[in-house]
């Protein structure tokens, strides 16, 4: 898969020092993600069983036993996946994630 983009999830970290203990868990996500070829939400699904598959191609992955939450949208055809946002359960708690 595509990941667009690797940036958005470094400044998660890099521009607030405490969510530092995000790095590793996410970059073991970004790595297993790269590796992977997705055709569908159950193939996401078989890869992380915790993932939460939504509509539209949506799809929230929970990150370091679900302190940090991570929604991506999917395009299947082209195998891209774009980061819609990243943060703590708190501030995930107040998005629309169907709309971010």
């Amino acid at each position: 898969m595509r990941i667009i983009a690797l940036s958005t999830l470094k400044s998660f970290w890099e521009d607030n020092p405490a969510y530092g203990d995000a790095t590793e868990p996410i970059l073991a996500w970004y790595r297993h993600t790269l590796k992977a070829d997705w055709s569908s939400p159950a193939e996401v699904k078989q890869d992380f069983r915790n993932a939460s598959i939504l509509k539209d191609g949506r799809v929230v992955f929970n990150i370091a036993g679900n302190k940090y939450r991570l929604v991506v949208w999917i395009n299947y055809a082209y195998r891209v996946v774009y980061i819609r946002f990243v943060g703590t359960h708190a501030q995930y708690d107040q998005i629309d994630v169907e709309t971010i």
